[in-house]
């Protein structure tokens, strides 16, 4: 059959390009090999945030006397109830996307896609049968999966994946997380904070390394503060599986060996290029990702590429920003490309971490003359009334013309404050015009004003 567009994966490019081009009109087919929402609905951003919730909840059960609330006998965290509850949240986003899928007229296929020379899509179903379809427009948004290591072979019990942290059968008594991005940093908190003693080990000098250095200390505090090790400047040479338990090599500053229950592997994710067809179709790529244009188009004229397989960060509100100039240039509409110096990070531990643009090192490192403004959270009447006063707000200026290079952000609900310096930026706004804009009082967002104003004292 011939469609206007063919979508090959249902993440949150996949989704979100599909249902722009049936609500435009266009005969549309999505094509998913598992489940609509892809991983990060059904395995990555959203689950996770359940089970941390689940984390958070427990914690302020065992806490709750400092809050004047009394709890009489055992708080225990039950670790196969938070899993149910963290996979009921997915099969319920999972059923929206469905349900916003029928209600925009797309056509959904489950099944594995590949192209072909003449630019169809071979579609393998899970029977074996298969079909071919045609389109004037095909969008590649199949994302990726979590990066093997081969000192690190995931054998789905003692060495995992993401995936497996999810879905374990009972909790660990012993983690080992390998790598400090944002997913390991995440099942380490959830874990640790559940009961489970996590050590945490990091091959660059810090970990969250992309992340503002003061920023990755605070959180490596608060870490330890909580009964994580951490280790940075670290590699794990090898693990072994002896007697049911991992033996975990480490090199740093001296070798040494640990023994857990688990290994965690979260060093990063690879693209799912394998068996796609790309060369067949003769789309070009390069270091598994996909070349394209500031609009998503390839080399091959009708054939585009959103999300984790072209360049910028591995993100789903990157790859749903992508999605909508993509279907847009497709439409003919006017269009601004993505700006990928403007794209806010979040990482979800307790505090939380949100930033936006260049750190204070990097905007040094690119030599800008700047002003750095700062205020922690410990001198903040809202954070000291919830009980959370770690971390602050950092903002960089350029010390010039007064726009706002970057801005990091360490503490309770951050991941809800950042987008006020998103938006800023987008506008050019300078530091004094938010500065001389009311914010109310008391909040956790007064903090950027507090911040700003330290850079005009």
């Amino acid at each position: 059959m011939n469609y206007d567009i063919i979508v090959i994966g249902a993440g949150p490019g996949g989704y979100v390009a599909a249902e722009k081009a049936a609500k435009a009109g266009k005969k549309t087919l999505l094509i998913e090999k598992e489940r609509l929402g892809g991983i990060c609905l059904n395995w990555g951003c959203i689950p996770t945030k359940a089970l941390l919730k689940s984390a958070q909840a427990y914690h302020y059960a065992e806490k709750a006397v400092e809050y004047g609330v009394s709890i009489e006998g055992e708080v225990k965290p039950d670790f196969a109830k938070m899993v149910e509850r963290s996979r009921g949240v997915a099969d319920q986003m999972n059923k929206g996307v469905e349900f916003l899928m029928n209600k925009s007229g797309v056509e959904v296929m489950f099944g594995t896609a590949k192209l072909n020379k003449d630019k169809s899509v071979a579609v393998t179903m899970a029977d074996g049968s298969q079909n071919t379809e045609t389109a004037d427009h095909i969008i590649l948004a199949v994302g990726a999966h979590s990066r093997q290591l081969p000192n690190l072979p995931q054998d789905g019990k003692h060495i995992i994946g993401y995936r497996e942290a999810m879905t374990l059968a009972e909790q660990p008594k012993s983690m080992v997380v390998v790598g400090s991005g944002a997913i390991g940093s995440e099942f380490a908190h959830f874990y640790q904070t559940i009961g489970t003693q996590v050590t945490l080990v990091e091959f660059m000098p810090t970990i969250v390394p992309n992340e503002d250095k003061e920023v990755a200390s605070t959180l490596q505090r608060c870490m330890k503060k909580n009964g994580m090790k951490v280790y940075t400047a670290t590699s794990v040479d090898k693990v072994e599986v002896v007697n049911d338990k991992c033996i975990v090599t480490l090199s740093g500053k001296k070798t040494e060996t640990l023994e857990c229950d688990v290994v965690l592997s979260a060093v990063g994710v690879e693209t799912n290029l394998a068996g796609l067809g790309l060369e067949d179709a003769g789309v070009a790529f390069e270091r598994g990702k996909v070349t394209v244009d500031d609009y998503y188009q390839t080399d091959v004229a009708g054939i585009y590429a959103i999300g984790d397989i072209v360049k910028g960060p591995a993100l789903a509100h990157v790859a749903s920003a992508e999605a909508v100039v993509c279907v847009n240039h497709i439409l003919g509409r006017e269009t601004t490309p993505v700006n990928y110096n403007n794209i806010p990070g979040c990482t979800y531990t307790t505090p939380e971490i949100a930033s936006v643009g260049l750190s204070e090192d990097k905007a040094k490192e690119q030599g800008y003359e700047i002003k750095v403004g700062k205020f922690m959270f410990m001198a903040s009447g809202k954070a000291t009334a919830a009980g959370n006063r770690d971390g602050f707000v950092k903002i960089v200026l350029d010390a010039k013309t007064d726009m706002i290079l970057g801005c990091s952000m360490i503490g309770d609900n951050v991941t809800e404050m950042i987008e006020e310096i998103v938006v800023a930026r987008q506008m050019n706004l300078t530091g004094k015009q938010i500065l001389s804009t009311v914010h109310p009082h008391p909040t956790m967002s007064e903090a950027v004003m507090e911040a700003l104003n330290t850079c005009y004292m």
